[in-house]
């Protein structure tokens, strides 16, 4: 299911935003002050292109003074309305029964859209085989 609901997200829209993305996070690393931010919207570009099969992981330090400074400074320039848009078209997907596995894929989204230093996508095979471990 989930390489069906990656091949379809793709062609519907996936691929464009995610190049967008990382489109925004390569000229952000042009200076070196965005650097740090560029990074997670390359991040962001990549769970974009692929999100299903994929869940929202908190790091072990995703708490530190300096990641929610970085949070703070990413939510009040591009996070807000990155945001925005996921949830946005998350709720017009939602409206219908075929658009709602897509929906759940834009709602996940936005966790990582509004705080991504400290948190990422990872696919579920590598979290169960870390958890069995």
């Amino acid at each position: 299911m989930s390489l069906l609901g990656n091949i379809i997200w793709l062609v519907f829209g996936g691929f464009v935003s995610g190049l967008g993305y990382i489109l925004g996070g390569l000229s952000l690393c042009l200076t070196i002050v965005g650097i740090p931010f560029g990074v997670q919207s390359i991040k962001l570009g990549i769970a974009t292109m692929l999100p299903f099969g994929k869940e929202v992981v908190p790091r072990p330090d995703a708490d530190s003074l300096l990641r929610v400074i970085f949070n703070v400074i990413w939510v009040a320039f591009f996070g807000w309305g990155i945001a925005l848009s996921h949830l946005f078209h998350g709720l017009i997907l939602a409206l219908t029964i075929v658009g709602l596995p897509f929906a759940k894929q834009h709602f996940k989204l936005v966790i990582v859209a509004i705080l991504p230093f400290g948190r990422n996508l990872e696919s579920v095979e590598a979290l169960e085989k870390t958890q069995s471990a």
